[in-house]
């Protein structure tokens, strides 16, 4: 079959959680079928090309700085990859699977697909509230988008959540069970079991890695941390990733006084991205005081790895994910995390659900979503 992924942003030239699993997912399909992305060009990536065995199209420069503004995602890039989708039509798919984000380019697809009997999929990692979105653009444009959202979200043949909660408000939004598929490939078996096995001896270290945005609250994290050092002295923070929000965090470490014990650093390039998980094997714990987590794909990694992962009991991560962390209310999490810091190995809890996130069952998924929209067979 010819399958089409749609993207604003691609995996490895922009390094997020639901980029890498959208890669995933396409890396996967694409041993049997033909597989492109479409998505805006990043620093490093050409206009056309292939990379892995996809076909990438990606047009309208942009970078980090263009992508977010204001903290928040520049609606004017949306625009332009919107409107740049209309090159879809210059192609022939059987499926078309879209990142519901921007949301703006889900009408032009749904109509590529009513003019071709192309079957469109919607990727979905968060569907917001009204209140979220009038806090995210204001009164008047956020109650136009959650409008628009909510519309537009009836369009697609199939949906694909990355969690529980996110089928659940799927569902809320008027849409069929048996249109929905939770499903989330983010975790390289193979990989993870070899760099465990390998990994060196645990440090008295507390990571983190996402995108340097407000509703990552690395604030919080900080002032976590800065707790954290008053119970183990010799205890240090590392976070990985890079973001608006970079200058802010900086200024905040020199305030709590933490310039000796804390680091921020880029994300690793795609080509050495073994070097972040060795890091993550050989810390202590991970602690992420995010207050917005479709899945939490990091979170994943570190259990995979063997790092047990600290929560703030306001986390909206999925139960299927945080019944495998450790749980706090947000007064108790620096006592949480310094005795995770003093008390060395610790096993994780219902480990055994970590099986559902493998890339190693993406195949298999696929196969069942296309059987449900009746192609891909004879």
């Amino acid at each position: 079959m010819r399958i089409a992924f749609v993207s604003d942003a691609a995996y490895p030239w922009n390094v997020g959680g639901l980029e890498s699993a959208e890669f995933n997912e396409a890396e996967a399909l694409a041993r049997h079928h033909e597989v492109h992305f479409f998505s805006m060009r990043w620093p490093g990536m050409g206009s056309d090309f292939t990379y892995k065995r996809i076909r990438y199209h990606a047009t309208k420069h942009v970078t980090k700085e263009k992508f977010y503004r204001h903290g928040r995602r520049s609606i004017r890039e949306a625009i332009i990859f919107s409107v740049g989708m209309l090159r879809i039509f210059a192609h022939r798919f059987d499926v078309i699977e879209a990142n519901m984000f921007p949301i703006l380019h889900i009408p032009l697809l749904k109509l590529y697909c009513k003019l071709t009997g192309c079957k469109l999929i919607l990727d979905v990692v968060e569907v917001w509230s009204k209140e979220y979105w009038t806090r995210y653009l204001g009164a008047f444009w956020g109650t136009l988008a959650h409008l628009y959202s909510n519309y537009f979200l009836s369009s697609a043949d199939l949906y694909i959540a990355n969690s529980s909660i996110t089928a659940d408000r799927i569902h809320a939004a008027g849409i069929g069970r048996h249109r929905i598929r939770v499903f989330a490939p983010v975790i390289d078996d193979r990989l993870m079991a070899r760099i465990r096995s390998k990994a060196r001896a645990r440090k008295r270290q507390v990571i983190f890695s996402g995108r340097l945005i407000k509703e990552k609250r690395l604030d919080k994290w900080l002032q976590v941390f800065g707790r954290v050092r008053e119970q183990v002295p010799d205890a240090t923070g590392l976070i990985i990733g890079e973001g608006p929000e970079h200058l802010k965090l900086m200024a905040m470490i020199n305030e709590l006084g933490l310039s000796d014990s804390v680091r921020i650093r880029p994300f690793y390039p795609e080509g050495n991205v073994g070097a972040m998980y060795r890091e993550i094997a050989s810390s202590a714990v991970l602690l992420n005081t995010s207050e917005r987590e479709g899945l939490s794909i990091i979170s994943l990694e570190a259990l995979a790895l063997g790092v047990p992962v600290a929560l703030p009991s306001y986390t909206p991560i999925p139960k299927e994910v945080r019944r495998m962390c450790t749980v706090s209310a947000e007064s108790q999490l620096p006592s949480t995390v310094a005795k995770m810091l003093r008390g060395g190995r610790r096993a994780i809890p219902n480990s055994t659900n970590l099986s559902s996130f493998y890339i190693s069952r993406a195949e298999r998924f696929y196969d069942g979503c296309f059987e449900a929209l009746g192609i891909g067979k004879g």
